[in-house]
Order: structure tokens, then sequence, then C-alpha cells
């Protein structure tokens, strides 16, 4: 038996390895002054894997990790910039077709595009609040939030930036925000694939094929990864103590299975499904689509027999 997703590791980020694949499991391979140091990785107990730059992985390895259905994400340096990441086969539908059931309705995608706005905002939305209205108010929330957190910390007011091609050139608050949110981004992901949902389809988000990512990471960067960026705020190595900070943090948060529960109850409010779904999806059959009858028996020859 695997583990449920809430209760796997969240996350790890290698760089400047080989990770492999032995006839006891996979390791990550590190040559160091006093030669080859082999650390065993739990794939089987692993959500998500970030490859950072320097890292090299066989397809043994890989096969490993989909068949344990641990997401592995190729990242640039520090964990920031997604670059690719690995789908599981075998993966439940029930999800994906709600997803997209939901997302095709205009009415029925607004609807999950308000509830995702009143998850950041509690109960100070306006019930009768507009898409542009709610997006508006997001954007003075967060400029609120950006004020809060600057005078908290003593810094002068702060504007967000994101520019890879001038990296050490940003504030270590930016750079540290910009890796923690890749962090988180790989989290999401691997919920999102472990329930079956694509995350092409985003309800706020649109045009890319993270659309549905951004969506669930922008439900909780102002509990996670904003107030730990503005902490880091005087360190020399704010990527990586966002990395290492943010893995303890979700130890407490129990960040997962928070977000299987939200992602269901977003699509499907009051389903009262818990992330127990993800694994016991895993072990139904392929079934048939039929426009009057719905779903069919898979694995039946419907052919019939001439005698």
């Amino acid at each position: 038996m695997l583990p449920r997703v809430g209760d796997s590791l969240s996350f790890l980020y290698l760089d400047i390895a080989r990770v492999v694949q032995d006839d006891t499991g996979v390791d990550a391979v590190i040559e160091g002054r006093d030669g080859e140091q082999r650390i065993p990785l739990p794939t089987a107990a692993l959500t998500c894997l970030l490859l950072g730059p320097g890292v090299s992985i066989t397809t043994r390895a890989l096969t490993t990790f989909a068949r344990h259905r641990t997401t592995v994400v190729c990242t640039g340096s520090a964990g920031v910039r997604c670059y690719s990441a690995t789908v599981a086969d075998s993966l439940p539908s029930r999800w994906l077709e709600t997803q997209a059931r939901v997302w095709a309705d205009p009415e029925q995608r607004a609807a999950v595009a308000r509830r995702m706005y009143r998850m950041r905002f509690g109960d100070t939305a306006p019930a009768d609040a507009t898409i542009a209205q709610l997006r508006g108010l997001e954007g003075q929330r967060m400029k609120a939030l950006y004020r809060m957190l600057a005078g908290q910390n003593g810094l002068r007011p702060f504007k967000r930036s994101y520019d890879p091609d001038d990296w050490d050139g940003q504030d270590p608050v930016n750079r540290a925000l910009s890796a923690a949110n890749t962090c988180l981004y790989g989290i999401v992901h691997a919920a999102v694939n472990a329930l079956g949902c694509t995350p092409g389809l985003g309800f706020v988000h649109t045009g890319t094929s993270h659309s549905f990512v951004y969506d669930v990471a922008d439900l909780y960067k102002a509990r996670l990864s904003l107030p730990l960026a503005f902490s880091l705020h005087g360190s020399r190595d704010p990527e990586g103590e966002a990395r290492r900070s943010f893995r303890e943090e979700l130890r407490l948060f129990r960040l997962l299975p928070r977000i299987v529960a939200d992602i269901q109850n977003l699509l499907d409010p009051g389903s009262g499904a818990s992330d127990d779904d993800v694994e016991e999806a895993t072990e139904e059959l392929v079934d048939l689509w039929d426009p009057e009858a719905g779903r069919v028996s898979g694995g039946v020859n419907y052919g019939r027999d001439e005698g």
C-alpha cells in the first residue's frame, strides 16, 4: 500500500546530482571531496521531486517515481521556474470530469472563481460582487498585505519584482518569494495530478498549461510564502533558506490534505470528499461512455455472438 497523498512528504529539491535506480531503490548520487555519496530517496512517500540544474536521472528511476505517483518537476536554479513535470498514468478521471464540466459552463466557472476569491477574503467579500470587482479587491488586499509585512519587518514599501534574467540583482525578499512560490507551485501541481485533474483548465487564470496550479496556489500565498519571504529580508541565501523553511512550515500547516480537500470543495461544494478518495480511485476499472446509458462496464466484449 502506498501512503495517502496527505501523509506523504511534501517535496525534495536536488541539484548537481545523479538520480539512479539500483537493486534496492532510487538513490541520489553526489560527488564530493571524499568520494561518492549515495542518498536513498523515499519514492513511495514523496509527493514532489524538484530537479534543479546539474541533475541527471535515469529512465528506470523515472519509472519508479511514476509507479509511485511522485510528480517530478524540472526547475531552474534555486527551484525558480518550472520547465516541465511528469504525469503518472492510471490516474482516476472523476475529478478531471468534474473540473472539465464546471470549466466549460460559464456560470459554473464564474461560481468556482468566486469561491476561490472568497477563500482568500473570508467573510469580507461582498456577496454580489462581480469577478471584475473581486479582482480589484484582491489587488487592494495584496497591496495592503505588502505594506503590513514591510512595516512589521522595518522595510521600505515593497514592490513585487520577478526578473529571471537579473536574478542576483533583485532584493532578498523578492528572491525568497520567487523560490517559495516555485516550491508551492510544485506541491500544488503534485496534488492536482494526484486527484487526476488537469493543471491547464484554470478558473481565475487562463492561457497557460499551469493555470489551475496558479489558481490553487494563490489560496495559500498570503499565509505561507509571503510572511516567510519578508522574514528573510536580511538573509545572504534567501532562496535556500526559503526552500528549507517552507518545507519545515508545511509539516505544521498540513498543506497537502488541505489542497486536496479545497480543490474538491471548490469544484463540487459539499461533496464531503477527502484525500482518501485519491487512493481509492486508482482501484477503479476503466469504463466506457455511451450517449444514452452514460457509463458502461469496460473489459467486456459487446460484439454479438453470431452463433
